[in-house]
């Protein structure tokens, strides 16, 4: 049965292939339409925090990792758990008001719904491929390259985009109902942040809240993020198998929530 659902949904969103291409391209071209620099926004933004963070923290703050091996490499875990972090926000984000936002397309053209989430997933990662190029970029030319290692985010970025995917669809569902959601979550997202070790490291908190931290499911990709680019490991893939687990979790109870209440969310919108 649940094969059989899975292959309806992947034959649907490969029917609408073109339809959820034309979306993100409209939304990319859309964005910079009266920009007079246009697209290098894209460019000029993200290469800006990337020298703030690498170059203004490492060389003029002073900012070092314990026994760092560069003296980039507090400015390189910085971007490495922002710039991953940022998707991770960008993506649940926009994916808790993807059916507000397009309530007008849900109720006069017939397509699967469930293109929205995907196509909302094309934009934050076309955005994120384009921001974690240049960093790729600053690490190349700043001799810090993980190598080979590197390849070890992919399999980070599938379970982290399941996560996304799944929280997101649920808190999209539910802010159509409930509209304090879409705020709440904001809020939360703050304390998340700073209960995620991006801009401290483990090592330095007490060993009560090095407990607290296991608990959080973006520790564990967060760190193996920062472990591939600042010291050149691989993950370790024993502790991502909490996140993986609760990844497939979300999205299955997303897609359920989503199927049992399509309907009564047109009415809604």
């Amino acid at each position: 049965m649940i094969q059989a659902k899975a292959h309806v949904i992947l034959r649907s969103l490969w029917h609408y292939r073109g339809f959820m291409a034309g979306s993100v391209r409209r939304e990319f071209q859309a964005r910079y339409r009266n920009s007079m620099l246009g697209a290098a926004w894209m460019v000029l933004n993200p290469l800006a925090m990337i020298v703030v963070y690498t170059v203004i923290f490492s060389q003029l703050m002073h900012a070092r990792l314990p026994n760092a091996s560069s003296q980039f490499s507090y400015g390189i875990y910085l971007c490495a758990g922002l710039l991953t972090w940022g998707f991770f926000t960008e993506t649940v984000s926009r994916l808790q008001n993807v059916f507000l936002e397009n309530g007008n397309l849900i109720k006069k053209l017939n397509f699967p719904r469930i293109c929205l989430p995907v196509i909302t997933v094309m934009n934050a990662g076309l955005n994120f491929s384009i921001i974690f190029g240049l960093f790729l970029g600053f690490l190349l030319i700043s001799g810090n390259f993980p190598g080979w290692v590197l390849l070890g985010m992919l399999p980070l970025l599938l379970i982290q985009v399941l996560f996304s995917v799944g929280l997101g669809i649920v808190l999209g569902v539910l802010n159509v109902f409930f509209r304090d959601i879409g705020q709440l979550f904001g809020i939360v997202l703050q304390f998340w942040f700073w209960f995620t070790p991006i801009v401290y490291t483990v090592s330095t908190l007490p060993a009560k809240v090095q407990t607290l931290l296991k608990f959080n499911p973006m520790t564990a990709l967060i760190g193996a993020y920062q472990g591939i680019f600042v010291s050149g490991l691989w993950p370790q893939w024993s502790d991502l198998w909490p996140v993986t687990l609760l990844s497939i979790a979300l999205c299955a109870f997303g897609m359920l929530l989503f199927r049992r209440h399509a309907g009564e969310m047109v009415d809604e919108l």
